[in-house]
């Protein structure tokens, strides 16, 4: 891009006028005019490639296809490829500026930068070498283009220019007061400098001849000044943007120029944000000229396009009064979109003329001023393009880091409300340089109710050098204006008030904090003054949001943690009370403790056919506590009799009395049956170890727990809390539950004598063992149980083997009632069915569903067949396998098939019955038939 004198662009002819209404088409060149730029410069150098804003703009038109370069950017996988390697546009644009600047000839080819092995090319190892080779060979060669000589990296050259470098000042940050305006004499144009250093300004434009590179090539100090270390100077972009325009007018002799970059709302409509203000001497100043220059914006804005214009006031597009006609009468308009390497429009330029006298030809824009022009601002658009990548790199960095050491905070355990808060307050303060930082907690409401603030945070934020100190102020609701903070929380949107720059408030900004699930306001973030003296703009509104996210998980998991505490503490009370009333009263547990126990022999215990049902409650705890005593657990674990006879007591006070069949006299009759099993062979007791014996007792007598009379389908459908706290198997889990805290309540502790290690063994076994006495467990292990019975030699050393087997055992002790005799199997049945039925009068009362056959009372009358089904499906093969294992068990087997033959004698008796019963109805129907045909 060159540096063009006044002297230069005089011999420029001025384009032809424009017709109102379009834009100004290129001027023909007069015969014998020399081109400017192109007398000596008979072929394009290859340096010139990919860099038209170094070099004359007349050998290539703005629009005309992009060169390399260009084609370049527009390809997706370069572009993709140059988001990764940041260093390579700055390390680029060096060397071209370099090669543009120093070049001794235009024959010299463009040195080829070779590609850093990120961009996973797929270039051979030999071409890579070539590469180098050439690159060494020009940079020692004489004549030939030479890399800048720089100490500057490409790192530092991005670093120099960091906000964290110049004293904190965003690239992007408002343009201070001195950039915010600038103008041009009307009369003498200025000559456009670039301070190399702040002592020893340089005159950046000289004449053609004093400033001419061998080979017909010209370079911009101001591009170059940037890329060579000028941008590392640059506070913001405003300075950016004023240096370009300032620079660009001098070059055109504009009196006036103005410059806006183009914002996006939260609804994606652009609009113009103005950086360098119209403002020269004259007319410049006034509102309605702004708005006319403003108007010339928007229309290239929406178009696109550039617009040249010879005569403003003779423009149909444009509302211009009588004053604004003398005004800009022979005046020539030049504005163009400012575009990205991607095409996309960063901003609008629009430069003005000094009004031409009556007596000469019309100022106006030619065509080389729109290329000097359109050369500028394709450099500014790289630079803002950079400055922007950079900006939005370094915001996405520090959102990141803030959000990292919100979830950091987070993951910590807090009991306090306040204290979690507090640290999350102090985090959001240097996240986003705000002054000060309050949350304001609302307080419980009814829908009528209006919004009130229960409870406030708040931190203050002081600057002492480069650090920052963080204080908590105590303040009360009264102290601190919350009318932001209401209007946040009726609305539930985002508040960002610039404020009126007067008084404390400069600039203040509220976020609602929601509830992830009901996505109501629980709290609202108030950041008020930002540091910098700036607003809060669009990064510090997304920032809040996002760190009000975690702001609202953090509430969540504090009202969570309270919540989980009030019923904690409500399940201890509960617990108290449970233990209160389940415990034996001291009468009876001292009753136990002193009376005599009978023998197993007296009370029958070690035969198969006992039944616990319909034995005095006396005589059932003693027999307990006897089954007990003959098995040695009492001596092997040093149980103190006492806690014996209170965790017996109990534990039959632990079964409910109103359910027909699984109550404590059904939990006697299962331990009995597996205490007799135990005692009938002396090889069940050698394949267990006693810490498994205890187990198995343990378990027998607290397999049925607080039984309800249900079984785990109706608690299931019915969806009982049982059914949400454990799942799956409901019952069996909460029979060890109560199970496990009788062996915890105080007296009852018959375990206390273990070891660490045996207690959490024996605990573990107990809970597999209950679980077993769900049918469905005992249906998915049966098969593998009658293989492993089928076997001719069993392996009981093996952990798997022996728990199948106790699960097996468990089964057929809690099935045993359908191998006593005949009356008591009989009486039990009932009792059963009697269970069974209810529960079916429950699905229909309460579910509204035909219940299960074995459930339904309307076939009450088929009792038998229901049982003989029973007997084969399920307890038959049992005891089958267990007797092949075991013979001592074989009683079991022979009384579950004496008792099927029964139940089918009754099942055959009430089938013969019901045929004699259909024969006689039959017989009456036809009977009946008869009578009424005589009658008729």
């Amino acid at each position: 891009m060159p540096c063009l004198h006044s002297d230069a662009l005089e011999s420029v002819e001025p384009a032809e006028p424009v017709e109102p209404g379009r834009a100004a088409p290129r001027s023909p060149r007069a015969a014998g005019t020399r081109e400017p730029f192109r007398a000596d410069a008979p072929s394009e150098p290859a340096v010139a490639r990919g860099t038209r804003w170094f070099c004359p703009p007349t050998w290539r038109l703005r629009t005309e296809t992009r060169n390399t370069l260009d084609e370049g950017f527009r390809n997706n996988k370069v572009q993709t490829w140059l988001d990764d390697n940041g260093d390579f546009g700055t390390t680029f644009s060096l060397r071209r500026a370099s090669a543009c600047l120093d070049a001794r000839t235009h024959t010299s080819p463009l040195p080829r930068i070779p590609r850093s092995r990120s961009d996973h090319s797929d270039l051979s190892m030999k071409r890579h070498r070539r590469v180098t080779e050439s690159h060494s060979t020009v940079s020692s060669s004489p004549g030939r283009l030479k890399p800048l000589s720089s100490s500057l990296s490409a790192r530092d050259c991005l670093d120099r220019y960091s906000p964290d470098v110049l004293s904190g000042r965003s690239p992007c940050s408002p343009r201070s007061s001195r950039a915010s305006r600038f103008s041009f004499s009307p009369r003498r144009p200025l000559s456009p400098r670039c301070t190399h250093s702040p002592d020893s300004p340089e005159l950046l434009c000289a004449t053609a001849a004093k400033t001419a590179v061998p080979g017909g090539c010209e370079g911009c100090p101001w591009a170059t000044g940037l890329l060579g270390g000028g941008l590392s100077r640059v506070g913001s972009v405003a300075e950016l943007c004023e240096g370009a325009a300032a620079h660009a007018g001098a070059l055109l002799e504009a009196e006036c120029c103005s410059l806006c970059l183009v914002e996006k709302d939260g609804g994606g409509r652009r609009s113009l944000e103005e950086v360098v203000g119209p403002t020269a001497p004259g007319p410049w100043s006034s509102r309605a000229h702004q708005e006319l220059v403003k108007s010339i914006m928007g229309c290239v804005l929406a178009t696109e396009s550039t617009m040249n214009l010879s005569d403003l006031s003779e423009d149909q597009r444009f509302n211009v009064d009588q004053e604004q006609t003398s005004d800009f009468k022979r005046r020539g308009v030049l504005s163009l979109p400012i575009k990205s390497t991607r095409g996309k429009v960063l901003g609008v330029v629009v430069m003005i003329k000094g009004r031409s006298p009556e007596d000469s030809p019309l100022s106006v824009f030619t065509t080389m001023h729109e290329k000097v022009l359109s050369g500028h601002m394709d450099a500014l658009g790289m630079f803002l393009d950079h400055l922007r990548l950079y900006e939005s790199a370094r915001q996405e960095a520090g959102r990141s880091q803030a959000l990292l050491e919100m979830a950091q905070v987070l993951s910590k355990e807090h009991h306090s409300f306040e204290v979690l808060l507090t640290k999350m307050a102090a985090t959001i303060l240097p996240s986003t340089r705000a002054q000060y930082c309050t949350i304001f907690i609302p307080s419980e409401r009814t829908s009528t109710e209006k919004i009130s603030f229960s409870n406030v945070i708040h931190l203050e934020c002081e600057e002492f050098g480069s650090s920052c100190q963080i204080y908590r102020r105590e303040h009360d609701i009264s102290d601190i204006d919350p009318s932001h903070a209401l209007r946040t929380a009726a609305t539930g949107r985002t508040l960002n008030a610039p404020g009126s720059g007067e008084g404390s408030t400069r600039s203040l900004i509220c976020c609602p904090v929601r509830n992830g699930r009901s996505d109501d306001v629980i709290a609202v973030c108030q950041l008020m003054n930002k540091r910098s003296g700036e607003a809060f703009d669009g990064y510090d509104r997304r920032l809040l949001e996002d760190l009000a996210v975690y702001c609202g998980l953090a509430l969540q998991y504090v009202q969570a943690v309270r919540i989980t505490e009030q019923r904690r503490a409500s399940i201890e009370v509960t617990q108290e009370v449970l233990a209160y009333h389940i415990t034996a009263a001291e009468r009876e547990i001292q009753a136990l403790q002193e009376a005599p126990v009978p023998s197993a022999e007296a009370l029958h215990i070690l035969h198969f056919h006992f039944s616990g049902f319909g034995l005095p409650e006396e005589l059932s705890t003693q027999a307990t506590v006897r089954m007990f005593l003959d098995l040695g657990l009492v001596r092997e674990f040093n149980i103190d009799y006492r806690t014996l006879c209170q965790w017996v007591l109990t534990v039959r006070r632990g079964y409910r009395n109103n359910v027909p069949y699984h109550n404590w006299s059904h939990a006697l009759s299962t331990a009995q049956s597996m205490f007799a099993m135990l005692m009938a062979t002396d090889e069940l007791q050698a394949v267990f170890s006693r810490l498994e014996i205890l187990a198995l007792m343990i378990a027998t007598l607290n397999h049925d727990l607080d039984h309800r009379g249900v079984n785990n389908s109706y608690i299931e459908r019915t969806q009982q809390p049982l059914a949400q706290l454990y799942g799956h198997s409901s019952l069996e889990n909460h029979h060890y539950s109560l199970c496990l805290f009788i062996l915890n309540n105080t007296g009852s502790q018959i375990l206390s004598g273990l070891s660490a290690e045996a207690h959490r063994a024996v605990l573990l076994m107990i809970k597999r063992a209950i679980l077993s006495t769900d049918l469905t467990v005992y249906m998915e292990r049966r098969k593998e149980f009658f293989s492993l019975t089928k076997k001719s030699r069993t392996n009981w050393r093996s952990e798997k083997q022996r728990d199948l087997l106790r699960s097996m055992l468990m089964t057929a002790s809690d099935l045993s009632a359908v191998t006593k005799p005949w009356p008591e199997q009989k009486r039990i049945a009932n009792l059963v069915a009697m269970e069974f039925f209810a529960q079916g009068d429950k699905e229909k009362e309460e579910l509204n569903v035909k219940p299960i056959d074995i459930m339904n009372r309307e076939n009450s009358k088929r009792l038998p067949y229901m049982q003989v089904e029973y007997i084969d499906d399920i307890c038959c093969p049992l005891y089958k396998a267990l007797s092949r294992l075991f013979d001592a068990c074989s009683p079991l087997l022979n009384g579950c098939k004496t008792n099927r033959e029964k139940w089918l004698q009754l099942a055959e008796k009430e089938q013969k019955e019901n045929s004699e019963s259909s024969v006689t109805l039959e017989r009456n129907l036809q009977a009946d038939e008869r009578t009424d045909q005589l009658l008729t």
